[in-house]
């Protein structure tokens, strides 16, 4: 999706930007690229997805010293979300980050897009709707003078303790009871 910020003044001709990726998937591209550069000192430029069940299961992996270092998924429609929460349960969850979308196929092909009279993807206007998105010109979010702006004047800079309590977050194993309403998946 395109980013949507606190607009601080009128919108102008060329403020409308992307992420890095083909499609508007998500921030999986920006995400590895960032991760590489920041913890591994790697300035990757391209990545190379590679399909692992289908299509829509896709995987991203960074090498090191001919170790894997990063890997990332792209898992998208819920038989593959699906899967892969039956992976974490058994304890079995490779992955580092994991982008998740409910529509097969991604956010261009989801059931709110236009379709044939069948009911079916248009496949011509995906098309067309991906060449209009790879269009837009990438922008990486943390050089984006609203996002800056918002660090300076709203979080107190970068490394302050409001960015600390505000961004960030600890996840910490929670014990469920049993309940009738529970999804077994």
């Amino acid at each position: 999706p395109f980013y949507c910020f606190l607009r601080f003044g009128e919108i102008k001709e060329g403020d409308v930007v992307r992420h890095d990726g083909k499609r508007s998937d998500g921030y999986l591209e920006h995400i590895f690229k960032h991760a590489a550069k920041e913890l591994f000192g790697m300035d990757v430029k391209e990545i190379t997805y590679k399909a692992l069940k289908n299509k829509d299961f896709q995987e991203v992996t960074l090498e090191k010293d001919g170790e894997t270092v990063l890997r990332f998924a792209a898992a998208y429609g819920f038989r593959n979300i699906q899967n892969l929460v039956l992976k974490l349960k058994k304890g079995k969850f490779l992955y580092h980050f994991v982008e998740v979308l409910a529509c097969p196929g991604g956010c261009l092909n989801g059931k709110g897009q236009a379709q044939t009279e069948d009911g079916k993807p248009d496949k011509a206007l995906l098309n067309q709707m991906e060449e209009v998105y790879a269009a837009i010109p990438v922008r990486l979010p943390e050089t984006n003078m609203y996002v800056q702006k918002m660090y300076q004047d709203w979080l107190e800079g970068m490394d302050s303790s409001k960015v600390q309590e505000t961004l960030h977050t600890k996840y910490s194993a929670v014990n469920q009871t049993a309940s009738s309403l529970d999804i077994k998946w």
